[in-house]
């Protein structure tokens, strides 16, 4: 009855009480589900947020560099088929920025805005900005063209395999192929990923002379602000391009040793990509993708 009258008080649209359900291990009531990777930068904030927020939630690993997010039955849910995706009951979100205050607007109620308060217009205009940078191209054009052309292919005829399956959805699928095509073309030219990465440049300079003034991005607490940054940053050393763009800037530097040591980001990037455990990740996604291919299974 509290988490119901809670739940009232956010006014959330879609939002039935019989949808409420238990978590098989814990029995603790879970009506919050994730679908979202490991990979997935905008999972990662959505992720951290949960954490830092102590919101308990349903996690489902959808991986795209192994096309899951192709699949039908994610494919009807959101058929822009991108990560993440949040969904209360029959309420779904797409966008990132939309998840996370929505997930703060639960931690704000639930504490009954004694310990939480919504996010400062510093705070959404740091989020906002930081979301702004698409990592697409940048992040592409940092992966050796063998392995982005063996993944790309796969994704394609895994997008195909799918169209037979569910033909009533074949113009969505179609625009998928167009994208897929579109985003390789684009990678031919280097003027695209160059403005990408100015456009990096100049959100990392804009955050270092921030930094320089306030131990976090919004000032002296972590906010959701360092929620958005986090998760870029971890981007730049899983790609080896720490030298470039962190450790450049010294205050960056320091902030970066600083959040790695928060359990937010021990447990949703830290877990697959600290040191060695990175390889891991990546290789067993690489064996997956190699034996699908020589089975001709997609």
């Amino acid at each position: 009855k509290v988490l119901t009258s809670l739940l009232s008080r956010l006014r959330v649209p879609g939002f039935e009480v019989d949808q409420l359900r238990t978590d098989p291990k814990t029995h603790a009531v879970v009506i919050m589900q994730l679908y979202h990777h490991p990979y997935s930068l905008d999972s990662q904030k959505v992720r951290l947020a949960l954490e830092e927020r102590n919101i308990d939630y349903t996690s489902y690993h959808v991986n795209p560099i192994t096309g899951k997010n192709m699949d039908a039955s994610f494919f009807r849910m959101n058929p822009a088929a991108k990560l993440p995706v949040f969904q209360n009951g029959s309420y779904i979100l797409f966008n990132t920025i939309d998840i996370i205050q929505y997930i703060e607007r639960i931690a704000v109620v639930s504490s009954g805005g004694n310990t939480l308060t919504l996010s400062s217009e510093e705070v959404v205009g740091w989020m906002k900005k930081i979301q702004e940078w698409n990592p697409k191209f940048f992040t592409l054009s940092h992966v050796p063209e063998k392995y982005r052309t063996f993944a790309c292919k796969f994704v394609r005829r895994v997008v195909i395999a799918r169209m037979a399956e569910a033909p009533d959805l074949a113009s969505a699928y179609h625009r998928k192929l167009r994208e897929a095509h579109d985003t390789e073309d684009k990678l031919r030219n280097p003027e695209v990923p160059r403005r990408d990465k100015d456009q990096l440049v100049r959100l990392l300079d804009e955050v270092e002379k921030k930094l320089g003034e306030t131990p976090y991005l919004a000032g002296e607490e972590f906010t959701l602000a360092d929620v958005m940054l986090i998760p870029v940053l971890a981007r730049l050393v899983l790609l080896n391009l720490e030298d470039e763009y962190i450790n450049t800037r010294p205050n960056i530097a320091e902030y970066w040793n600083m959040v790695k040591q928060r359990p937010s980001y021990r447990k949703v990037i830290g877990k697959y990509f600290n040191g060695w455990k990175r390889y891991k990740t990546l290789l067993r996604t690489w064996c997956f993708l190699r034996i699908r291919s020589m089975l001709k299974r997609f």
